[in-house]
């Protein structure tokens, strides 16, 4: 990124006071900032940018972007809106990029590991960058794009989201070429009333992207499925529903990976991931079609594919001692909880432990919500349920039918003694539970105990 102070308040409606000069990064934090950088002051409950202009300067900001009067001794820019700003500055440099192709992708779960399904697709072929951990909402998406680069072919972008207009907002700086909605769930029900209302939020993507671009959606959503968007091409993936562009058959997994065929257009293709469960196919099959519509050939799809490597605490799988640990405590949702134990219930283990925490932002489905989860356990091939928190208490009461041993808690003290006296040689024990929940600190503390 090489711009002008005076482009730049062009593109943010602004005002330079001071003399013009070229920035070449961006930062929200004023203890990270790179040489040529432009510090922009962003506004929070509990913090605000504008205290920390001199700082910024003394450690190198070439220029701030500010909404109100700041004493500075560098060219300051001022907007009315500081946030939205760096919304439409990652814009429009994004605008001056000819040679990029945009992926959005949302959805209410299943939205990380299809980004990083899609990026180790597209970087068998295309110079691509991703967004970073969990920076896909509208401070860490535009600054996103404002890694690109002169020479960057694609971009897939993560958005999340649990109120209107996030997403519309973040596809307008944006402006996908292809959009990906993964699954409409109850994930942020609490913020949007209904899962008719989580459709009406997702498809706000369609907002930024060009008329007859392409929208992959998952066909065997019940909600996806009734999608009906005449100015853009809609196209399906699925498992269940024959009537779809890419459908995945001949599933089997084994030693952690998961191998298929994937028919499309007349076509077929043999498929491996290192990960295993459905909904890791369901990503594929996303990434799958990203890697079509963007004229790559199936075989190099494939190998992109092979080459996928989950991220942070998203269902790794781990085998310390005797034991195999499903780490998956990044965040958690009805759908992704019963992804998850299905997961656990398929592996050929001594005994099979599911630890499941709170599911949050559930709203008035929240009770309900986890009870279900409860009562999936019921036909499940596990053989002990442990609850944390008061939320998922519901777990353990909606598990009514559930043959083997649940215990409930609520400190993480006593979770953690439990769970180091049950566990025996040869045990899968799965941990999936909403972030908020720090579950990985559990599984910290058993690490200690068992590397020893």
């Amino acid at each position: 990124m090489e711009l002008t102070l005076s482009r730049i308040a062009k593109a943010v409606d602004g005002r330079l006071s001071g003399y013009d000069c070229v920035v070449t990064s961006v930062s929200t934090d004023s203890r990270d900032i790179p040489k040529g950088c432009l510090f922009i002051c962003l506004e929070g409950e509990k913090f605000d940018g504008h205290d920390f202009v001199s700082q910024a300067a003394q450690n190198g900001a070439a220029a701030v972007l500010v909404r109100k009067k700041v004493d500075s001794r560098i060219p300051v820019i001022t907007v009315k809106d500081t946030g939205k700003a760096l919304l439409d500055l990652a814009g429009y440099y994004r605008s001056t990029l000819d040679n990029l192709t945009v992926v959005g992708l949302t959805g209410s779960v299943g939205k990380t590991t299809t980004k990083e399904m899609t990026y180790a697709v597209l970087s068998e072929q295309f110079k691509t960058i991703k967004t970073e951990g969990n920076l896909n909402n509208e401070i860490g998406m535009p600054k996103t794009l404002l890694r690109l680069k002169d020479d960057t072919e694609a971009a897939v972008i993560e958005m999340g989201m649990n109120h209107f207009g996030e997403i519309e907002r973040m596809t307008k700086s944006s402006r996908p070429d292809i959009g990906i909605i993964t699954n409409i769930g109850v994930s942020h029900i609490e913020y949007l009333g209904s899962r008719d209302g989580i459709l009406k939020a997702k498809l706000e993507i369609l907002k930024g992207m060009k008329k007859g671009s392409p929208l992959i959606l998952n066909g065997d959503n019940d909600k996806l499925v009734t999608v009906k968007e005449p100015d853009y091409k809609l196209v399906f993936f699925g498992i269940e529903n024959s009537n779809v562009d890419f459908r995945a058959k001949d599933i089997k997994e084994k030693d952690g990976f998961t191998s298929f065929t994937v028919e499309f257009h007349g076509a077929s293709q043999s498929v491996t991931v290192p990960a295993v469960g459905i909904h890791n196919v369901y990503d594929a099959l996303a990434a799958f079609a990203v890697g079509y519509e963007m004229r790559m050939e199936p075989q190099k799809i494939a190998a992109g594919l092979k080459n996928f490597t989950p991220s942070g605490m998203r269902q790794r799988i781990k085998k310390i001692g005797g034991i195999t640990v499903i780490e998956d405590c990044y965040n958690a949702s009805p759908d992704s909880q019963k992804a998850a134990l299905d997961v656990l219930s398929s592996f050929k283990s001594n005994r099979r432990i599911a630890v499941l925490g709170d599911m949050l932002e559930l709203g008035k489905y929240s009770d309900i919500s986890h009870e279900n989860v409860g009562k999936y356990t019921e036909n499940k091939n596990i053989d002990i349920l442990f609850t944390y928190g008061t939320k998922a208490k519901h777990i353990a009461e909606g598990a009514k039918g559930f043959v083997g041993e649940i215990k409930s808690f609520d400190d993480k003290t006593e979770l953690t003694k439990a769970l180091l006296e049950t566990l025996e040689d040869g045990d899968a024990v799965l941990f999936k539970a909403s972030r908020g929940m720090k579950l990985e600190d559990v599984i910290n503390s058993l690490y200690r105990e068992w590397e020893e």
